[in-house]
């Protein structure tokens, strides 16, 4: 039941699209809009979210805005810090004082990952947890940890990062950051499909497509889904023995793959870490392809809640 449910809207910008929804304190989407990421810049890329906005808050009142951003968000002022070449001029965009002008509302920002976890710790798989090491496995590899039901974002707004942390078996394997054999440059969704493009000998097909392949025999997208799988397992282990979070939760699009990926990830895991790490205890994402949105519009009304105590 939403009658009575203060509002919110959560915005995911991303690098292909922009998304909002309107977003109950528990957690319910009303309505949703979407758009393609403009590629002239951040203007343009946040002309393009006010807009959405605006068409959300024709028909809904809300009380503020919930951002997940990419890159390295300062959560305090909302400007990117670092960012990567996803979206051309993002980094140093001033989303919340940019948001805030366009829209006369409330914003508050964070990285995208952190937004996806801020929802699972809410209301999804890592909620009621002491400690919550949450995994985005997509375009990227993304993490982010939370203590006590708060998400820890550490001096530099980096605290869970996994997407650089370096897989020195992968064989000087080019990262999008200019460097070699990181975890996202082996184990991300256009790894998976760069990978198996490469052993097959043809051209780069989306992952979708190569996990067609997999469930209709092939067994070259099996290895390569089984070797991410193993991979991410083996550097989730060291990263547990670090940060001994209660629960591992594993979100994202490529996530979507399931078993397939999540249960040698999980074997790996068990065999690499340590007791009693090993016994960590590893979960799915609950709240699927509409986590970013959700993750935002909870983030919106948690900073509410901050503010008026």
């Amino acid at each position: 039941m939403t009658h009575g449910q203060e509002r919110w809207i959560g915005v995911d910008i991303g690098g292909t699209k922009v998304a909002a929804a309107v977003v109950t304190s528990s957690g319910e989407v009303l309505e949703s809009v979407r758009a393609a990421t403009p590629a002239a810049g951040r203007d343009a890329v946040l002309d393009t979210t006010a807009a959405l906005i605006d068409q959300l808050r024709v028909t809904h009142t809300v009380d503020g805005i919930g951002v997940g951003a990419p890159g390295i968000v300062d959560r305090s002022s909302g400007r990117v810090v670092f960012a990567s070449d996803i979206l051309p001029g993002w980094m140093g965009a001033e989303v919340r004082s940019e948001l805030e002008a366009r829209t006369s509302l409330p914003v508050t920002v964070d990285n995208d990952v952190r937004v996806m976890a801020h929802g699972e710790n809410m209301i999804g798989a890592g909620h009621g947890r002491s400690s919550v090491l949450f995994v985005s496995i997509g375009t990227g590899i993304g993490g982010a940890l939370s203590i006590g039901g708060e998400l820890r974002h550490g001096a530099h707004g980096t605290a869970g990062e996994l997407a650089h942390l370096l897989v020195p078996a992968a064989g000087a394997i080019g990262c999008g950051c200019g460097r070699t054999d990181h975890l996202e440059a082996v184990a991300s969704g256009p790894a998976m499909a760069a990978e198996y493009a490469a052993r097959a000998g043809v051209p780069v097909q989306p992952l979708p497509k190569v996990v067609a392949l997999m469930h209709s025999g092939d067994p070259i997208a099996r290895a390569v889904i089984t070797d991410a799988g193993e991979l991410l397992g083996r550097v989730l282990a060291g990263v547990a023995t670090a940060f001994d979070p209660e629960v591992i939760v594993i979100g994202g699009g490529a996530a979507q793959i399931g078993a397939d990926l999540l249960s040698p990830l999980m074997s790996a895991f068990r065999v690499e870490a340590m007791k009693p790490i090993a016994e960590t205890a590893i979960l799915p994402a609950r709240l699927g392809t509409d986590a970013p949105l959700v993750g935002a519009g909870l983030l919106a009304a948690a900073t509410r809640t901050e503010v008026s105590r």
